[in-house]
């Protein structure tokens, strides 16, 4: 049997919710087929649990002494969202010992990662996008230019964080800097966005079965004022699948969200997430590790199209070993 290293925690704030992605991918993972350990990765340090006892990871080759018995890893199912997990770094580090992965690799994950980045790069490819300021801690910041060109209401967001975390609408120049200041804490690149009015929905998309394909369209109505934290996690949203639109905008969402896929070069499952405005689909961010707790968005969508969990994560799992 394989054994798989289902790599949960992080360096951010989604750390919370990575930890739920990673318990539902242990109970969820064949264990007639694999051989699936927690590892966690956050600040406290790199180690693997079981029965309630923490081992050290031995970093320069990705393997850890569980009572003498030596445990080598043969891939890694990453669930950590956000640093270092959906960036890259831990793909670049996994890359270097020939150790496969279920999610896409270093530069499409590096890319993806830095919304401001990632928005421009699509813009190239005539993607639409909402206007947008990137600002590095440090910077001069100027309100009045920042409003005049976005206009208010605004969103501030961290530029490399997910899970709606440091995220604020800014309604009046009064907000501006708390808004600036709360979404440093987060993050040393920020981003300020024009906002976008219309429906937002979210769809999943993967190349598990060796082609593209799309998951059903999940519409997200929040009863807060945008889909916050509180709205992904905590009950404040309503989130329909189908969502509620036309089969002509369905199409429109889902071949949009296939391009970017394929422009970005992902791998694996990922997830978009989109603003539909005069039915025209204007990219959010795209989403390279997406979470996978039960209440997220792929998980329904999956059980949407018919197909479990179990189905989900060691159909993953496969094609990390034979689809590349």
């Amino acid at each position: 049997m394989k054994n798989i290293a289902v790599v949960m925690g992080g360096f951010s704030a989604e750390k919370v919710i990575s930890l739920k992605s990673g318990k539902v991918a242990l109970n969820f993972l064949d264990k007639e087929k694999y051989n699936a350990f927690a590892v966690i990765i956050d600040n406290e340090g790199w180690r693997l649990e079981k029965n309630g006892k923490s081992y050290p990871l031995n970093k320069s080759d990705f393997s850890v002494n569980i009572d003498n018995q030596m445990i080598k890893f043969d891939g890694v199912f990453m669930a950590i969202h956000g640093k270092p997990g959906e960036n890259g770094v831990l793909q670049h580090y996994l890359d270097n010992l020939e150790i496969p992965y279920t999610c896409s690799g270093v530069k499409a994950s590096a890319l993806s990662f830095d919304k401001g980045a990632c928005n421009e790069f699509l813009r190239n490819f005539d993607i639409p996008c909402a206007k947008s300021i990137k600002l590095k801690k440090g910077d001069a910041i100027d309100s009045s230019n920042i409003i005049k060109q976005l206009k208010l209401p605004c969103f501030v967001k961290p530029n490399g964080n997910g899970s709606s975390f440091g995220i604020s609408k800014v309604k009046s120049i009064e907000e501006l800097m708390p808004a600036i200041d709360k979404a440093f804490k987060h993050d040393e690149y920020i981003l300020i966005e024009s906002l976008l009015i219309g429906t937002e929905v979210t769809c999943g998309v993967h190349n598990l079965n060796g082609t593209i394909e799309t998951f059903p369209i999940t519409e997200i109505v929040s009863e807060n004022d945008f889909f916050d934290f509180e709205a992904k996690y905590e009950g404040k949203s309503k989130e329909i699948t189908p969502a509620r639109i036309s089969d002509d905008l369905a199409k429109k969402v889902s071949e949009r969200t296939i391009e970017i896929y394929q422009l970005l070069e992902l791998n694996g499952i990922a997830r978009v997430d989109f603003i539909i405005m005069d039915n025209e689909p204007y990219i959010i961010e795209a989403n390279t590790v997406p979470g996978l707790s039960e209440e997220s968005i792929i998980p329904q969508q999956a059980r949407c199209q018919g197909i479990s969990l179990s189905e989900l994560f060691n159909q993953s799992v496969e094609f990390m070993f034979h689809g590349k």
